[in-house]
């Protein structure tokens, strides 16, 4: 059996207390690079954010230029005519429009869609190069240009989807 003496428990005691010191140190160094951790997950968040919403613009201009493109696909009789402005002829329901009529409604409604569905101000541009013999092929191409705001610099930056289209004039192509 051993005697512990005074110095021996004073000895024991600081020990302790170091051990607790030194924990509180290890928690808090913890939860600094936690917190550290955590800061570099909420910025690539917000980055992943601003990409997902930069994308879901692509695929709106390339939905609308497509449905376009379809539209002028039905009706290739008015190519020329899809390239100037568009005009709401009305030409939904009971009336009975012409062609021409037709092709200036569907670029009023296109590009009505197209600023409903695009942020800031939204230009477009469509341009028809009529076939040459002996190709039956005329070429469309349309552009789509919008702002989107870019938070690093406070401004904007310009967006632009195009695409060239290939529309049969005459039946057999």
């Amino acid at each position: 059996m051993s005697i512990k003496t005074s110095q021996t428990v004073m000895k024991s005691n600081l020990s302790i207390r170091n051990k607790r010191g030194f924990s509180l140190i290890e928690a808090l160094l913890g939860f600094m690079i936690l917190s550290i951790g955590m800061l570099g997950i909420a910025s690539l968040q917000a980055i992943s954010l601003k990409a997902g919403k930069t994308s879901v613009y692509g695929s709106v201009a390339m939905m609308k230029v497509d449905e376009l493109i379809e539209s002028m696909r039905a009706n290739a009789s008015e190519l020329a005519t899809y390239a100037g402005g568009g005009a709401s002829n009305g030409c939904t329901g009971t009336k009975t429009c012409t062609s021409a009529e037709l092709a200036a409604d569907d670029v009023y409604w296109w590009q009505q869609n197209l600023k409903a569905g695009l942020p800031g101000a939204v230009t477009s541009a469509v341009s028809v190069t009529a076939a040459t013999a002996p190709s039956k092929m005329a070429t469309v191409k349309v552009d789509v240009s919008w702002k989107e705001r870019d938070k690093d610099s406070g401004g904007s930056i310009d967006k632009t989807y195009t695409t060239t289209a290939f529309i049969c004039t005459e039946i057999p192509c």
